[in-house]
């Protein structure tokens, strides 16, 4: 059988109605099979369907008015298309954090997590349980010998390469001990961190707040958007990149591109 590649890519949009012509042109110059968006930020009936279906893509999404949101948009069928955890504590809110999909063969769970708001509140340990939710989630749903992708903005950044300052983001929520380990107990389920394989060096990140002046020419970042694959995929990956041109535009999303090439 002839190999193809397959490209995937994540984009935390930070409001998909203020990013529209971003989107469209990254897909123009990119050319992705399948590019997974967080934080859409538009209640499914406010959704921009018809655009992209005019564009010829197919579309799944599930969101909420003004904030979370998750979207998958590819030129190929989606199939299996469900939304949030699949278990007995499942809300809408899980619904418009994830979304599962197959796509040209490919298993895959595009995330938005919880970012956790302060160490102290009790929604950080909400984020602690919903990585301990995805674990079981995994455990349920999937096995490690397929082909599966975990990807989209994991709010985490796994080790000190991946955020400036790490001495100083001890207590962060997206870099204290608990949830990096939360984090590492998902991948050793049996996930590679594709970007890291091919680019063992830090300093390199996919966002940027926008609370920062300057943040992205000073490259004051943190890594927290992921594109993690089972063994018997990630040993089929040729490239990872972060395109950071998306993040230096006029009035961006305050996170970068991430994307990935399989040979299928």
């Amino acid at each position: 059988m002839e190999s193809s590649t397959f490209r995937l890519a994540t984009f935390n949009v930070n409001s998909l109605r203020a990013r529209m012509d971003v989107v469209f042109d990254w897909m123009e110059r990119y050319s992705p099979d399948l590019l997974c968006l967080q934080e859409t930020k538009v209640q499914d009936k406010d959704f921009p369907l018809s655009r992209f279906q005019e564009a010829g893509y197919q579309v799944a999404f599930r969101g909420q008015k003004s904030y979370n949101g998750v979207a998958a948009v590819s030129r190929h069928s989606l199939e299996e298309v469900s939304f949030g955890l699949g278990d007995q504590e499942d809300s809408e809110e899980d619904r418009a954090r994830l979304i599962r999909l197959t796509v040209m063969g490919v298993r895959v769970i595009n995330t938005y997590v919880p970012q956790g708001r302060d160490i102290n509140h009790p929604y950080f340990q909400h984020k602690l349980r919903w990585f301990g939710r995805l674990l079981g989630m995994l455990a349920r749903d999937y096995r490690r010998e397929e082909d599966v992708l975990w990807v989209g903005d994991m709010n985490v950044a796994p080790g000190p390469l991946d955020l400036y300052a790490p001495e100083r983001k001890q207590d962060h929520v997206c870099f204290h001990a608990s949830v990096r380990e939360a984090f590492h107990e998902v991948t050793r389920w049996g996930f590679e961190d594709v970007y890291r394989m091919f680019h063992k060096e830090g300093g390199r990140y996919t966002f940027f707040d926008y609370r920062i002046r300057g943040a992205v020419k000073r490259n004051l970042g943190w890594r927290i958007d992921h594109i993690m694959a089972t063994r018997p995929l990630a040993r089929r990956a040729v490239g990872a990149e972060i395109d950071l041109e998306v993040r230096t535009r006029p009035r961006p999303s305050d996170h970068a591109v991430l994307y990935a090439d399989f040979i299928l």
